[in-house]
């Protein structure tokens, strides 16, 4: 294959081993993606894979982890190969990210005691709310101490037999390299760390351990969870091992210097350039998250805010909610079912391509039809179980436009429950919302109904559509930066200078709209609670 200008240089880049690669276990793919020096997407590689609820419990199995994980890479190899003419055989420097949290418990043998528990499930209301009360601090029911509290509570078998505690991220990273370390961001995921003292909170870690002694535990909570290492350090080296699980014709080089593994949150922070105070961003997708960068911990505990750290040990508030697109995502298929029935062939994401845009031609409030799309269960509103529903008046207007206005809207009801406590009971404001995910796909449309559920400025930059990947190898380039002494959002701005943005302001209109739906969804909630008891 003959390669010139542009893509002789980046070839050189890949031979000479100076590229920068990023991979990351998102919730439906498992994607890599490899820069160069001047953090330039130059190619990436994917694989799909799915949660499954199993015995009542959204997993994974982590057979296809790995597997995915070498599909992963050798598609990125081929789309390296095709595209520059060169074999991927070694890289400057890497890191692993994964969807946040959740509960990897692991034995003596480091052996998995219990399938995989992901952030998706809602099953440690009792532990989150007890440890909420206990250390004064938020602790949401997807954090790693939430699941390890609950199996306690529950009397669960493998609790006496636990010697280590991770993450997806942290668990992908150790088998690499062989050491059992978090990044910051992530590891205040599992257990509150203090941003002073970069490791967790001393005081809650005690707090913690009498609770154990008085069940008769003679582990402490610390033994369980993995170092800390901060945005910036070397958290270990790819090792023959590693290198064997990502590569298994054994051409790919060992001794590769990586990051510390962070989870989705911390890697959208990064993507976006929101590691500042007054910075913020949305990730959208199967979830929806916003985080906002504050200068300070807020004043209240609130049940539906989360108070973690950027990856570089800055106070971030979060509003999380579960469920986003997933619901929209089944009727899309099931649309493009219908057009088969015709005689007809359609993409799926052709067809979502197609769809969105009609809901800027929808009634501002989508027309009176309200959608409620817990696929699973809500934290946000206290739902353990999730059953998805459609609802509309008889005399409704019932169009197409309305049909997508309303799950659109929907997608982002859970985020405006949380949005609302930041602005009214904390005073916290941003000048702008950063947007990333596969929301944002759909450009402006996205951006319209995102800017009236946050009454506020939502700009997604150029890059915004490289994602997490694109973010964890940005944190694996700063790992390796000229500059030691610079930091990572000085890095950042270096980075995302001249990029190209583009804002959308929150019209009246469809703010108006936004909040009239927005009524309707939490009116409507006790007719979900009908359906999760009744429904079985």
């Amino acid at each position: 294959m003959r390669v010139s200008g542009q893509s002789t240089d980046a070839a050189r880049v890949i031979e000479s081993g100076s590229s920068v690669l990023g991979i990351e276990f998102g919730s439906t793919r498992i994607k890599a993606t490899l820069i160069g020096p001047d953090s330039t997407p130059l190619a990436s590689g994917s694989y799909e894979w799915e949660n499954v609820l199993k015995d009542g419990i959204w997993t994974y199995d982590l057979d296809d982890a790995w597997s995915g994980l070498a599909d992963c890479f050798a598609n990125l190899a081929g789309s390296v190969q095709d595209s520059y003419g060169v074999p991927l055989t070694r890289v400057g420097a890497a890191g692993i990210s994964g969807m946040m949290h959740g509960y990897l418990a692991l034995d003596k043998n480091d052996d998995l005691l219990v399938p995989f528990r992901t952030w998706r499930n809602n099953t440690t209301a009792q532990a989150a709310k007890e440890l909420t009360d206990l250390f004064g601090y938020r602790i949401p029911q997807r954090w790693s101490i939430a699941h390890l509290y609950q199996a306690i509570l529950d009397g669960e078998s493998h609790v006496t037999d636990i010697a280590r505690l991770t993450t997806l991220a942290g668990y992908i990273h150790w088998h690499l390299t062989g050491e059992f370390v978090i990044g910051t961001c992530e590891a205040s995921g599992m257990f509150p760390v203090d941003p002073e003292a970069g490791d967790y909170h001393s005081e809650m870690l005690g707090q913690f351990d009498k609770l154990l002694l008085s069940r008769g535990f003679s582990w402490t909570v610390r033994d369980l969870l993995p170092d800390i290492v901060p945005a910036g350090a070397v958290a270990g080296t790819l090792s023959e091992e590693g290198t064997r699980l990502m590569h298994s014709s054994g051409n790919f080089a060992s001794g590769v210097p990586f990051c510390a593994p962070e989870g989705d949150a911390g890697t959208g922070m990064v993507a976006t350039n929101s590691v500042r105070p007054r910075t913020g961003n949305v990730s959208a997708g199967t979830s929806v998250f916003a985080m906002l960068v504050v200068e300070n911990r807020p004043a209240k505990v609130h049940d539906e805010i989360d108070l973690m750290l950027t990856p570089d040990g800055q106070w971030v508030a979060m509003a999380h909610s579960n469920n986003c697109t997933s619901d929209l995502d089944a009727w899309v298929a099931l649309i493009a079912q219908a057009v088969a029935v015709m005689g007809g062939s359609v993409n799926k994401s052709e067809l979502m391509e197609k769809l969105i845009p009609l809901a800027l031609e929808a009634e501002p409030d989508a027309g009176g039809l309200l959608n409620i799309n817990y696929v699973s269960g809500e934290h946000v509103t206290g739902f353990s179980e999730g059953r998805p529903l459609f609802l509309r008046h008889p005399n409704a207007r019932f169009t197409l436009e309305n049909f997508v206005r309303a799950h659109l809207c929907s997608a982002l009801a859970g985020l405006r429950f949380g949005m609302e406590i930041l602005a009214m009971d904390e005073g916290i404001q941003v000048d702008e919302i950063r947007g990333h995910g596969g929301f944002f796909k759909s450009g402006e449309v996205a951006q319209r109904i995102m800017a009236a559920a946050t009454r506020t400025p939502v700009t997604v930059l150029e890059t915004a559509g490289e994602g997490g990947p694109w973010g964890m190898a940005l944190l694996a380039a700063y790992m390796v930066r000229e500059q030691q002494d610079e930091s990572l959002a000085s890095y950042l701005d270096s980075v995302f200078s001249g990029t190209a943005t583009a804002t959308v302001e929150p019209s009246a209109e469809d703010v108006d709209g936004f909040s009239m739906y927005f009524k309707r969804f939490k009116d409507a909630l006790p007719v979900e609670a009908a359906a999760v008891q009744n429904f079985q």
